[in-house]
């Protein structure tokens, strides 16, 4: 078994207990995942089987959310998981919304949570934060939010809900928590759902359920070359013997950079191309 699989997580269990269930259902290890998911969201996790694993980091990066938040609350791990307090604010109205979203588009600085798996010092930000040590020097990171428009606001409950689609790296509790900062009232993310991962969209999605069988992750298997944006090349048997050993062979191709390989139609190596010579990188057999 070979290729990506579209799953939808539920909210309430881990990215790895997706990756544990499904080794059960297929007998297959070699399974990983692209872009973790906390427990409290849910939607698209991109899932590599077999020896796609192998070329997770090639997967297309960008990402979209829809993401609920209450406003006048604040949270040490941003969202409702963590100790949530109410600021007293008084209420926020619409307009302030959309003023405030403006600062959230286009490319940012951001800081990422305290309770984020991101390394400081060697070890994972949350790894410092549960045992009470958050840094106050918190390296930021440059981001890129190309959408975060308004899906509904609730005047009366305070609630909203944005849709975000952002490049990798983003951390969608961040900007929940500093939308609340730009607007001085607090806000706490209380539902993450990814909608778009890897060019895989949630309404494609398999759902992750005691219903999924074996021939259903098989039927539902995407061929990396279907999904991956990188050039590809049909090898002649001659250029294919050489592959298999490991061996570079002529770039009579007209290609260059990072390229999948393709025996009858077939994924079997990610290869790197100069003008001179293709050099195998990932043989997948």
């Amino acid at each position: 078994m070979f290729g990506f699989l579209n799953i939808n997580k539920p909210s309430g269990i881990t990215s790895h207990k997706v990756i544990s269930v499904l080794r059960k259902i297929t007998g297959i290890k070699q399974i990983g995942h692209a872009g973790t998911l906390d427990p409290l969201a849910s939607g698209v996790l991109p899932i590599a089987i077999g020896k796609a694993s192998k070329l997770i980091d090639y997967l297309p990066s960008d990402k979209s959310y829809q993401v609920g938040m209450y406003l006048g609350k604040i949270s040490d791990t941003y969202d409702t998981e963590g100790e949530i307090k109410e600021t007293g604010y008084r209420q926020i109205s619409l307009d302030e919304i959309n003023q405030a979203l403006n600062k959230f588009r286009g490319t940012i600085k951001q800081i990422p949570p305290a309770f984020s798996a991101v390394h400081y010092n060697g070890k994972r930000l949350y790894e410092l934060a549960r045992n009470g040590k958050i840094p106050d020097d918190i390296p930021s990171r440059e981001i890129t939010i190309y959408k975060n428009e308004l899906i509904s606001f609730d005047y009366e409950k305070q609630t909203l809900k944005l849709d975000i689609s952002c490049s990798k790296g983003t951390y969608i509790r961040s900007i929940v928590n500093d939308l609340g900062q730009e607007l001085n009232c607090g806000a706490v993310m209380f539902e993450l759902i990814r909608t778009n991962s890897a060019n895989m969209d949630l309404t494609q999605a398999l759902e992750l359920n005691e219903n999924l069988k074996k021939e259903n992750i098989i039927e539902n298997l995407i061929a990396p070359q279907n999904i991956l944006k990188l050039n590809k090349i049909e090898l002649t048997e001659k250029d294919f013997e050489k592959v298999l050993n490991g061996n570079k062979f002529k770039n009579g191709y007209n290609i260059l950079n990072e390229v999948l390989l393709l025996k009858e139609g077939k994924v079997i190596a990610l290869a790197q191309a100069d003008k001179d010579f293709i050099q195998p990188k990932k043989v997948l057999l």
